[in-house]
């Protein structure tokens, strides 16, 4: 089994469950969740059953020692965790529309996250030519940007497998709208790119073929897009598939995403090989699939890290003959 590094924002996720009146007003109810996208996966892949660190800077309070306890409670490894002295931890607030779709209120200035210089990128990241999964989260301010920059590129070096999940949010963006050229220059260093419909049309700027061949003239070797209940599409160098997704009653969407990229990493941190299946669509339709029910069984309860399923909770969905390493 091969470690799998999630690095980027860990964060609370102060998520809005209900409401009650207050003489003539509507009062809110927030509850506190431990969050953000790739401490989500990192979360995903150690509930399954793999091997995942999380790497990146909470604040010395509160937040950061409750984010970094939950991670441990989750049996991740915060080996490359760090606490910014003064930098706060960042905050999200999630609100919730009646079909469990959300929508973020983000208290992330100059936040510990954001501060992670890229002196603090550790070689020892990626022994054992571990898998480096990030967001573009990480892209939103120029010192997390060049931090994301040198990390992608001392993984690019050791070899390593490179997962990008996009997870556009733009009002994280000074402007507004996310910097299209500036994830693109990443995306086109990955070797797996997880998009949703919406970001894969953004970056394409109406030009999806053109995108396409793009991507695989450069280094990417698998291409996902989901589109929430709608088929998967997946596309290789030679060839594209269609993949059906489970039918769930939806309560929170909040990591929903973060469940599949998590089993989808799970599954190929299993293989001694994993840039190698990548370009075989028989097993990756296989994971994919997998991928698809962890992320189904997630959105159908509230949260983000206690929503993400264990193995035995989805261990029916996993392939025949798959090899699981211990």
């Amino acid at each position: 089994m091969k470690p799998v590094i999630c690095f980027g924002e860990a964060l609370i996720d102060f998520l809005n469950f209900d409401q009650h009146a207050d003489g003539p007003i509507t009062l809110k109810d927030y509850r506190q969740y431990p969050g953000g996208a790739p401490a989500n996966a990192a979360v995903a892949i150690a509930k399954l059953g793999g091997k995942s660190y999380f790497a990146g800077q909470v604040g010395n309070d509160a937040f950061g020692h409750f984010l970094e306890q939950a991670l441990i409670t989750y049996q991740v490894n915060t080996q490359f965790l760090a606490k910014h002295a003064s930098a706060k931890t960042a905050l999200a607030f999630v609100m919730l529309d009646t079909e469990g779709d959300r929508s973020f209120s983000f208290y992330r200035d100059k936040t510990a996250d954001v501060l992670f210089s890229k002196q603090q990128v550790d070689p020892n990241w990626f022994a054992q030519q571990a898998l480096f999964h990030f967001c573009s989260n990480t892209l939103t301010d120029a010192m997390i940007a060049e931090t994301t920059q040198c990390a992608v590129a001392m993984a690019k070096q050791q070899q390593s497998l490179i997962s990008f999940d996009v997870n556009l949010r733009h009002n994280l963006w000074s402007s507004g709208k996310a910097d299209i050229k500036l994830i693109n220059d990443l995306v086109y260093q990955a070797d797996l790119i997880k998009f949703s419909r919406d970001e894969f049309e953004y970056l394409a700027e109406n030009s999806i073929a053109n995108y396409l061949e793009k991507c695989f003239e450069k280094d990417v070797a698998l291409i996902v897009i989901t589109d929430g209940e709608k088929a998967i599409e997946v596309f290789t160098k030679d060839s594209n598939e269609l993949l059906s997704v489970p039918q769930v009653n939806v309560v929170d969407t909040t990591a929903g995403g973060d469940s599949f990229s998590g089993a989808l990493l799970f599954a190929l941190s299993q293989l001694d090989q994993p840039k190698q299946a990548l370009t075989s669509l028989n097993v990756i339709k296989d994971i994919i699939t997998f991928a698809a029910c962890c992320g189904a069984q997630t959105v159908a309860k509230l949260g983000a890290f206690p929503a993400l399923p264990h193995f035995d909770d989805v261990k029916q969905h996993w392939p025949d003959n798959y090899p699981l390493s211990s």
